[in-house]
């Protein structure tokens, strides 16, 4: 586990709110001189620490069905799970594949701007390998909340303020605007002359269509992609029923004043509230639920949770 100064979590933290800002930007927020800045980030990014710049696309804004598949196996031999996860991953619409330790044993997402494509394969993947389906639960995918890790600094930040909430109306766009957002989320720290000189247009051009994008929020925020467990810290999805329904909304407020909070996820047909947590170990995770049933008596029915043990597949924008 490396050990980090707190310059370096300010760092980190700064470039999660956006990563596209100059190194003069973010040295006059944590207090260093652009070339420290530089050497900083450089010294992260060969350690592993920060994977890659990238950008946060509402894909929901842009058109696109998204659901969720959480399964576990039952007759199940290497060869076969191997199959099963190949057929995920080589699939066009799939954004993401796992293999997480905890609830389930295979996560599953998928996009599409056409759903009876998801639907069409779906029925395929049935016909092939239902039989080593144990437990298999859809969850459609309508969007989130999204905070700041506020839990790598010492201060405490205006989270209310810094929330980024995905969904909403569709957006209308063109190619330019989709080949504009699938170079910035490949990198988000691309020069705006980079991606003028490959789709051959002017800076001005590039320029005012990133703002435009922006604005009508099909671009959410400029991040980075951390490897948590690299610095002492571990993902967990959390899933929470409810006794009582209409205490959802008093229980997320109290929610979002926790810095472990990343994501509050919004689906319908599993589970009542679909949290995102970065902690350090599992008795942390343990202690916020123990925290919230104290805070809210009898309100948890039940509760599940997973983490990430391995990533077979990850694209921002599938085909």
């Amino acid at each position: 586990m490396e050990k980090l100064d707190l310059k370096d979590r300010k760092i980190l933290y700064h470039l999660d709110l956006n990563s596209r800002q100059s190194y003069s930007q973010l040295g006059k927020k944590v207090g260093l001189y652009k070339e420290i800045v530089n050497y900083r980030i450089k010294r992260l990014q060969e350690k592993g620490i920060i994977v890659r710049f990238n950008t946060l696309i509402d894909t929901l804004k842009l058109g696109y069905t998204c659901m969720r598949f959480y399964f576990n196996y039952q007759y199940i031999t290497p060869e076969i799970k191997k199959e099963i996860i190949d057929h995920f991953v080589n699939f066009k619409h799939t954004q993401m594949v796992a293999s997480p330790e905890g609830s389930f044993e295979l996560c599953i997402f998928m996009m599409a701007k056409n759903v009876s494509e998801i639907h069409s394969f779906w029925q395929k993947t049935l016909s092939s390998y239902r039989d080593y389906f144990a437990k298999q639960v859809i969850a459609p995918f309508i969007g989130e909340n999204i905070y700041s890790k506020s839990f790598l600094i010492d201060e405490k930040d205006d989270r209310s303020n810094l929330i980024v909430r995905r969904g909403g109306d569709i957006i209308e766009y063109d190619d330019l605007d989709f080949q504009i957002l699938q170079l910035l989320a490949q990198d988000s720290r691309i020069p705006t002359l980079d991606i003028a000189k490959k789709l051959n247009l002017t800076t001005i051009t590039i320029t005012k269509r990133i703002k435009r994008l922006i604005e009508l929020g099909a671009i959410l925020r400029f991040h980075i992609t951390i490897n948590w467990e690299l610095i002492g810290y571990k993902w967990f999805k959390v899933d929470i029923n409810l006794k009582d329904y209409n205490k959802i909304h008093q229980i997320i407020n109290y929610l979002e004043i926790n810095p472990h909070l990343s994501y509050i996820d919004k689906t319908f047909g599993y589970a009542d509230l679909e949290l995102e947590l970065i902690v350090k170990n599992v008795n942390q995770l343990n202690e916020i639920i123990e925290d919230i049933s104290s805070k809210f008596p009898k309100m948890i029915r039940s509760y599940t949770y997973f983490s990430v043990a391995k990533s077979h597949k990850w694209v921002d924008i599938p085909e």
